[in-house]
């Protein structure tokens, strides 16, 4: 890409908020370094709440070191990539930690997925231990037959009861065997080799994050140990949090890059104390959990804070809200509405940021206390480069006003697609990542999203695939072809509208379509609408004109 002519000034910097650095100097450390700080400076703050208990940092830190040295003992190896498929509980963070300890692999997936989207990305992966529920063990098994997995460590959701009971049988060291009981493995020690050793730097990889990518088919970004740090470090910079005194509501699934980065890894940096909530739709829990620990900040997407504004409760003032400082929001376009809600019922902030698993979670936010500009996604966080490029090649910098692709450079930017050279080189050309969003730049630096190129659509921030719900549905006999859109949805930012054509012998209901759908798709995934139409519109080489779907139905309805 040729710099010489293109448009390089950026004038966000001069708009960040008076504690915000331009610039970062980040240490070259690892995630766990991160852990093991935290334990250093405050080892009897709380670090894990959940339901009624409470774990410390020296307590927390003392059963992944066990558990790390345990994943030793079952051959975990350096590269080795590891499944969790849990919701948010003590043992996913326990896990995480200890597969990063030992040059693991983290490849978090999401706990709703059927066998049929986790056989796939299994497959992509190439994903050799699990830690999943007991309820996942039928499925894991089944994927198993066709699949090499050396271990499945299992878990109940309410293990987390037993962390605390004292290790029996010490030093007797493992029976290898295929599957093992989580709490077997924080409870017998091996070899003790502390966290903190010479194995992971931050050059390694740390977590594999399925996304979308340009083409509408999952790919595992590979997310390294200092890209992860960067921007954790970034985001508590950004949002003025302070060491040792933050209360971080992690309501958002730690399975997706979002809550990963920013509620858990965020946390850690800071020494946070960090409220786990494994149910997000139980607001009157959550609302709770916020008065009685005196959250300070939560991140989440737009559906979450809509939902706590019209809860009963809150508006009546009978639950204390006022210790929130700062909420992102992310994943899709806050409305200014519910921002304004918010914000008079609280108290804190409520700012819109932006990002992809590709960057490993956030390149953009809105200021803290600056202005904050209706449906921008804002300004390019510190050491975050940011253009709009021309559509066509991508080579040409817009200048501020024009609409193109945005483009981004910065110190969290993944290392590329496991095992797909050209689709990384696509995405990532001379150090820039094209983020497939259609976007425009202000005078000020700030930046608004116009459309997407790639297909992507986002259900209350989760990813769904259309190609992937397509083959799904194309899948049955009586349907010809069909086609997948997302449609702007206020409270969960899109819905999946399905356009189909059938065999006009064997017509079938949308009920039947949805059945069809429900044992090989998690429930988001599957379309809230079917439309029955003649045919699907294509390009010449045979590619869904989604768009044309997606312009005809709203100029045939109000969204």
């Amino acid at each position: 890409m040729n710099e010489n002519n293109q448009y390089v000034e950026n004038p966000w910097v001069d708009k960040y908020d008076s504690h915000v650095p331009k610039n970062i100097e980040y240490p070259e450390s690892t995630i766990n370094t991160l852990l093991f700080n935290a334990q250093k400076k405050f080892p009897l703050r709380t670090f894990i709440r959940y339901k009624s208990k409470e774990f410390t940092y020296e307590f927390i830190t003392q059963k992944i070191n066990t558990l790390a040295n345990n994943l030793r003992c079952l051959g975990v190896l350096k590269g080795d990539r590891v499944a969790v498929i849990l919701p948010n509980i003590p043992q996913f963070i326990i896990a995480y930690y200890a597969i990063l300890a030992v040059g693991g692999i983290v490849v978090a997936m999401n706990p709703r997925y059927t066998q049929t989207e986790l056989e796939f990305l299994f497959d992509q992966s190439g994903v050799s231990y699990v830690f999943c529920l007991d309820s996942h063990l039928n499925i894991v098994n089944l994927i198993n037959q066709k699949q090499r997995i050396q271990t499945i460590i299992a878990t109940e959701i309410n293990d987390y009861l037993y962390l605390t009971k004292k290790p029996t049988n010490q030093n007797d060291g493992l029976t290898l065997k295929k599957e093992f009981r989580f709490l077997e493995l924080i409870s017998k020690t091996a070899d003790n080799i502390p966290i903190e050793n010479d194995i992971v730097y931050q050059n390694d990889p740390a977590i594999f994050q399925f996304s979308g990518g340009t083409t509408g088919v999952p790919k595992a970004a590979i997310g390294l140990h200092r890209n992860v740090v960067a921007n954790a470090i970034q985001f508590y910079k950004w949002c003025n949090l302070e060491e040792g005194k933050e209360v971080i509501l992690a309501a958002i699934p730690l399975y997706h890059v979002y809550g990963m980065v920013l509620a858990m890894n965020m946390g850690v940096a800071i020494g946070a104390k960090i409220v786990l909530i494994s149910d997000p739709t139980d607001v009157d829990y959550i609302l709770e959990q916020i008065e009685e620990n005196h959250v300070t900040f939560y991140p989440g997407v737009p559906t979450m804070y809509h939902v706590i504004n019209n809860n009963e409760n809150a508006k009546k003032g009978k639950r204390k809200l006022d210790s929130i400082k700062a909420c992102i929001s992310g994943s899709f376009s806050l409305h200014p509405q519910i921002k304004k809600e918010f914000e008079q019922l609280t108290g804190g902030k409520l700012i819109e940021g932006y990002g992809l698993s590709e960057a490993p979670t956030a390149t953009h936010c809105n200021p803290l206390y600056g202005k904050n500009k209706t449906g921008s996604i804002g300004m390019p966080l510190p050491d975050v480069e940011a253009r709009i490029v021309d559509l066509e090649e991508g080579e040409r910098v817009l200048p501020p006003g024009k609409i193109g692709e945005l483009i981004v450079k910065g110190p969290q930017i993944m290392a590329g697609y496991y095992m797909l050279p050209e689709e990384t080189s696509l995405a990532i050309r001379n150090g820039w990542l094209f983020t497939g969003d259609i976007a425009k730049m202000d005078e000020d630096g700030y930046f608004f999203l116009v459309d997407r190129k790639k297909s992507l659509i986002k259900v209350n921030g989760l990813q769904v695939w259309p190609n992937e719900v397509e083959m799904v549905i194309n899948s049955h006999q009586n349907i010809k072809e069909c086609g997948i859109g997302g449609i702007p949805d206020k409270e969960h930012g899109e819905r999946v509208v399905c356009w189909i054509v059938q065999e006009e012998e064997n017509e079938m209901s949308i009920q039947e379509i949805i059945d069809w759908c429900k044992p090989k798709l998690a429930g988001y995934k599957i379309p809230s609408e079917v439309i029955s139409i003649d045919k699907i519109p294509r390009t010449s080489v045979g590619k869904i004109l989604r768009r044309i779907l997606i312009t005809e139905y709203k100029g045939k309805k109000e969204v």
